[in-house]
């Protein structure tokens, strides 16, 4: 498939993947569809969270691209488009990757940046497939830091949750920071290289690669997910599909449900 993507910008919108699934169930998308926004009021995470985003201190958009695999054999995409979004901001940032590693810089699993284990980034991913033989539409939606990381974790503090990075953290202070246009650019750049890689492949050729850039292998996690018990055990990379290995004394099983939490235990 050659890549055609519509790139659209908005100064406000409440949810740049809410806009691009409303058109995906009217049947509306054709092409794959870039959207940035300057200001979500209502973004979201994962498992119905929100995501908080000072607006001029984030980039927040959303991707509508046509896989030709089934949503069964999408597992891992979460994965692969964590490391699409590092190749992009190695790319804009002009910071080889092994620098950026250096840094800090590393992927949670399933679908988290982090900068010294402070959240950098998130991708939510939602679509489907409308009837069995369509193209399999998936709406990626990013969120990342760009600067004033103290002023997003006090608006976060609110809530009692976790430490926040940004982007210009990667940088000399002498360095001003690519405005967000650039940067969206660069990464929309890097999903033109890695999503049709990944539609021909799926995710095993990239497991390697992902291991590399993993926060948590061979560290004690517990994982838990809504309404279920808490899973602890020590994280041991993902397999060739991108579930979570985890090993329990003398098993080691594989988590695959998106809806999950994965914290160092202390």
């Amino acid at each position: 498939m050659n890549w055609n993507c519509i790139l659209e910008r908005v100064a406000k919108t409440e949810s740049t993947n809410d806009d691009l699934l409303a058109r995906w169930r009217a049947g509306e998308l054709i092409d794959p569809v870039a959207r940035i926004t300057q200001n979500q009021t209502a973004g979201k995470g994962r498992a119905g969270r929100a995501w908080l985003a000072n607006p001029e201190d984030s980039l927040c958009f959303s991707l509508a691209y046509p896989f030709r695999r089934s949503p069964a054999e999408l597992s891992g995409l979460s994965l692969l488009v964590g490391l699409a979004v590092l190749s992009g901001i190695s790319k804009a940032l002009g910071i080889e990757k092994s620098a950026l590693y250096a840094q800090g810089l590393r992927l949670k699993w399933p679908n988290d940046l982090l900068l010294n284990n402070a959240k950098l980034g998130g991708i939510l991913i939602e679509g489907g497939q409308a009837k069995a033989g369509d193209l399999t539409w998936m709406i990626i939606g990013v969120g990342i830091n760009l600067r004033n990381a103290i002023a997003i974790q006090n608006k976060l503090d609110q809530q009692g949750t976790f430490k926040v990075a940004s982007l210009d953290q990667l940088l000399p202070s002498s360095i001003p920071l690519p405005d967000a246009e650039f940067l969206w650019l660069k990464l929309i750049e890097s999903f033109e290289r890695h999503l049709p890689e990944f539609d021909r492949q799926g995710f095993g050729v990239y497991q390697e690669q992902w291991l590399e850039w993993d926060a948590f292998k061979e560290t004690e996690v517990s994982i838990s997910g809504v309404g279920k018990d808490s899973v602890v055990g020590m994280a041991k990379g993902v397999d060739a599909s991108g579930a979570l290995l985890l090993q329990q004394a003398n098993q080691t099983i594989a988590i695959h449900a998106g809806d999950v939490s994965l914290r160092a235990r202390s």
